[in-house]
């Protein structure tokens, strides 16, 4: 009888749930900024307890977490170019966008600031002096959020920044922060990284507050009506606790020796 009642409870036992076994798995793709800077490593883990889940996460530039997103193979997406995520709903590829956050770009500089912008707050016109000078501009070139917004600002400036005096990383912020602090040239980089890495390099902001500089962050589900297999509904429980109040509070108070990283925007959120 005893053997018997053993075995019903380590029966009882196998059939709990596993965490990371018995969980569902949940794709995301998102930007190197949400990932590197920590964010989701705050605000995930709450998720995931409450929907017995794992999300996982790739991280890699809006240009390239939109192309895995079109092929079908995640879930959900956390992105950060607003005009490119307005035509990825549009062609299909993705429904209920909702806004989470926002923080600014600003243009980072070498000491003396020898293309002369320092204190400009139109990076327009920065653009410009620095092409026009052939001062070193470090691009992240890899069709990323930040690269993107870099495009925009070039074109309004009505200028096709070409030459041996502008080169293209090809790679994550982190890394194009780098190159360009050990090459001592100009570069487009987000709050948040900036901030994370200011200790680290010599560069120093010499363009903010641009309201073209404005930088979003939205996230996207994956639509369901292309792509039948993606977690439809897990994808909307995450939206849901991204744009939740507590999670907005969680954004909100998510900072840097006291300055904040990220934004809370959505809709009923603490902001």
């Amino acid at each position: 009888m005893r053997n018997y009642l053993k075995l019903i409870f380590l029966c009882a036992l196998l059939s709990l749930p596993i965490r990371g076994w018995a969980g569902e798995i949940l794709r995301l793709a998102t930007t190197t900024s949400t990932y590197e800077t920590g964010l989701l490593d705050r605000i995930l883990p709450p998720f995931e307890q409450a929907h017995d889940c794992e999300v996982h996460v790739i991280s890699v530039g809006t240009g390239k977490a939109m192309q895995i997103a079109r092929n079908g193979d995640v879930d959900v997406i956390l992105v950060h170019a607003r005009e490119a995520e307005d035509a990825f709903v549009e062609a299909g590829y993705g429904v209920n966008r909702r806004d989470v956050m926002y923080n600014d770009f600003l243009l980072l500089g070498p000491v003396g600031d020898p293309a002369g912008v320092g204190g400009l707050n139109d990076a327009k016109l920065a653009l410009k002096r620095i092409m026009a000078k052939g001062k070193l501009f470090v691009s992240r070139g890899d069709d990323s959020g930040t690269h993107q917004k870099e495009r925009r600002l070039w074109k309004k400036a009505k200028r096709e920044p070409t030459g041996a005096w502008y080169l293209e990383a090809g790679q994550g912020m982190s890394a194009t922060l780098r190159m360009a602090d050990e090459k001592n040239g100009y570069v487009m980089v987000d709050r948040a990284t900036y901030l994370l890495n200011r200790d680290k390099i010599r560069l120093k902001p010499v363009v903010e507050g641009d309201p073209d500089l404005f930088n979003p962050y939205g996230i996207i589900p994956v639509s369901p009506y292309r792509y039948a297999h993606v977690k439809y509904e897990l994808a909307m429980a995450l939206v849901a606790w991204m744009t939740s109040p507590e999670c907005q509070r969680l954004i909100a108070a998510y900072d840097w020796k006291g300055t904040p990283l990220f934004h809370p925007s959505a809709a009923g959120g603490n902001n």
